[in-house]
């Protein structure tokens, strides 16, 4: 009897794991490097590009504005990224499961902090 309740748990869990990441968006405009390397389709250079070009430039307005400002973000590549849950705006979800979700559980630190200015 245990083991047939603790299989049906583990497949109840696996698919409220499956069903909450598909409806997980990640805000191209606060996310951190974690994150963004979170949604398919994005690796650690086009996480970087992203990053360094929103830390240059500010945020993201639209997914025209990104595609026009990240090179090799088209707008079909930008548009399947959205598919992927890429959001451009305040993401669907809290921010404090969306940061949970971003930042590295073990050491709970960010690796992309705020932006430091320093003037000379």
């Amino acid at each position: 009897m245990f083991k047939t309740f603790f299989t049906k748990f583990c497949a109840a869990a696996a698919l409220v794991a499956v069903f909450s990441h598909a409806f997980a968006a990640v805000d191209v405009n606060t996310a951190n490097e974690d994150a963004l390397r979170g949604i398919k389709g994005i690796g650690p250079a086009k996480a970087k590009a992203i990053l360094d070009e929103r830390t240059a430039h500010g945020p993201f307005k639209d997914a025209s504005d990104l595609s026009k400002r990240v090179k090799g973000l088209g707008g079909h590549t930008v548009e399947k990224l959205q598919g992927e849950g890429l959001a451009i705006g305040p993401a669907k979800t809290d921010a404090a499961s969306a940061q949970a979700k971003a930042a590295p559980a073990a050491t709970g630190a960010q690796k992309n902090g705020p932006a430091v200015v320093v003037k000379k």
